[in-house]
């Protein structure tokens, strides 16, 4: 198991105790069973487990996109367990940047305005901040000319570029990957993964699930899941290696 020293002003995540129960007819299938785990500022995270371990379940509650059933979900200090489903949606348009496996991008819109969306979505800025924002945010990820560009001409790998451009817009707290690449090949995934390398190399936290054993080890920490519980966790050989100062 990790044991990384903390901070309390390092701590970005912190699941206490924390349970998921779905009522299925009279049976209650119990998707997380008291998961306790702490996730630092700027880390770079990967979550595996085997079909039905609880690794999506945990993703959606880790995205405000679940409540979970007990115990404590703490986002930068702020119990979420105490928000409404308003409070929940401010909270994921402002904190969280989601990156889906599908890409989730409207087909109509070009890049630039696909990126816009969260901004439109959270209000407050004018349209000529929206669209200096977004460009910047296509820049960082390799796309300053493809901007003009609807989804149907850009590659899987660079719509999975826009698809983190519009992540990373509103400047989250952390970053979600949910399978990321799962619809590309071996060297579009490795892309992707330099990508995702860089942006932690800038200070991103990044929490990132997925099934393939070597696109978990491109990040820093492993947490491993089994029958809804955290089964291992542990630094990847990367991470001990920037540790001990290897080049």
């Amino acid at each position: 198991m990790s044991t990384m020293p903390t901070r309390a002003d390092d701590i970005v995540i912190r699941l206490s105790n924390v349970t998921r129960v779905y009522k299925v007819g009279v049976e209650n299938i119990h998707a997380l069973s008291g998961v306790d785990l702490e996730l630092r500022r700027n880390e770079y995270v990967a979550i595996m487990g085997p079909s039905g371990s609880g690794k999506s379940t945990l993703m959606n509650i880790l995205g405000c996109l679940d409540r979970c059933s007990g115990g404590i979900y703490e986002l930068d200090g702020r119990d979420t367990t105490r928000l409404n489903s308003g409070g929940l949606a401010r909270v994921r348009n402002s904190q969280i940047g989601f990156v889906f496996q599908s890409f989730e991008l409207l087909p109509r819109l070009n890049a630039i305005k696909n990126v816009e969306l969260p901004l439109i979505y959270a209000g407050g800025d004018g349209w000529l901040n929206r669209r200096s924002r977004a460009k910047e945010a296509l820049a960082k990820v390799g796309l300053g000319e493809r901007m003009k560009h609807r989804p149907n001409q850009l590659s899987g790998g660079e719509k999975q570029r826009v698809a983190i451009a519009r992540a990373l817009v509103n400047k989250p707290s952390i970053l979600l990957a949910d399978e990321p690449t799962g619809n590309l090949d071996t060297r579009t995934s490795l892309d992707i993964m330099a990508l995702f390398e860089q942006l932690h190399r800038e200070g991103q936290t990044i929490i990132m699930v997925t099934h393939e054993d070597d696109i978990a080890h491109h990040a820093k920490r492993i947490v491993r899941m089994r029958d809804g519980k955290v089964v291992a966790d542990e630094q990847t050989g990367a991470s001990r290696q920037i540790a001990a100062g290897a080049p």
